[in-house]
């Protein structure tokens, strides 16, 4: 039977994931060797003297020996141990999949690497945005929505994981409203509400301030009588109101046409379209 049967690795000692390897089977049996196998943990990966693994992966790493066989028997060689050096990075996120304003979001960066990964860094769309394994988010708003990404760094290079989006779900905002509306006796305001909120409102309802119960409902308003207005838009995660709007009744006479945009604190926009309709008196 074969005799001083080796396995050399032809390459380097470090093995780095999508390097291509070469295992080598020597046998110096007399006659010589007819035919060569190879084995992976026992399980029978291929023939020839040859052996060579192209864009390695951890999925090689592990022992390997190689069996020499002649007209006399066969003999296995000790194993070689293929460790493969690789990273693989991930993010998950903590919670609900459903972000909603003002929640807290913790993403989790996960690396397999082989050594251990050394540090991890976070960027918003290539904005570096923190360090470490984990990366937290407290009072989450808008302005956080967008794609993260966590790299990963051993000593043998550094690996980006693919990307999650945080989309959070924000409520209708309040606005303020400079000015005030001052019609005469018999005229009418339109209230129009409008709302950025994410998803979109779904329906709008109006109240005068100190009264509990809806005076109207939908985008737009027409008021008739003195007092304080303001809006309220609903989505599914919830409702915000407006500021109000006082609308100032008098007694008068004259003809024109008034709009007042209010200048916007956030989701709200209400334009005020004052129409003064004037009856003459002859």
């Amino acid at each position: 039977s074969p005799k001083n049967v080796s396995v050399s690795i032809n390459g380097s000692a470090e093995i780095v994931e999508g390097d291509s390897v070469t295992l080598i089977c020597s046998s110096d049996s007399n006659p010589p060797a007819l035919n060569f196998s190879w084995f992976k943990e026992r399980t029978f990966v291929g023939s020839g003297r040859i052996y060579s693994i192209s864009k390695i992966s951890s999925d090689h790493s592990g022992e390997y020996k190689c069996k020499s066989r002649n007209e006399y028997g066969e003999k296995e060689s000790d194993a070689v141990t293929l460790n493969v050096m690789c990273e693989t990075v991930s993010v998950s996120i903590t919670g609900s999949a459903e972000i909603v304003e003002g929640d807290s979001v913790t993403l989790i960066c996960s690396s397999d690497s082989n050594p251990p990964a050394l540090n991890f860094s976070w960027f918003k769309e290539r904005t570096f945005v923190g360090s470490g394994r984990i990366y937290s988010i407290s009072k989450i708003s808008s302005d956080h929505s967008g794609e993260y990404k966590c790299k990963s760094r051993n000593e043998y290079g550094e690996k980006e994981s693919d990307a999650v989006t945080l989309n959070v779900m924000c409520e209708t905002v309040s606005v303020s409203i400079t000015g005030s509306a001052e019609i005469v006796e018999g005229d009418s305001v339109t209230l129009i509400c409008s709302s950025d909120s994410n998803p979109p409102a779904l329906n709008f309802s109006w109240f005068k301030e100190n009264q509990s119960s809806a005076v109207g409902s939908g985008q737009s308003f027409s008021a008739l009588q003195s007092g304080r207005f303001y809006c309220e838009a609903h989505n599914q995660h919830g409702s915000q109101r407006s500021d109000a709007v006082t609308v100032r009744v008098h007694h008068g006479a004259g003809k024109n046409v008034i709009v007042i945009t209010a200048a916007s604190g956030g989701g709200f926009i209400i334009i005020i379209i004052i129409i003064i309709i004037i009856i003459l008196f002859i």
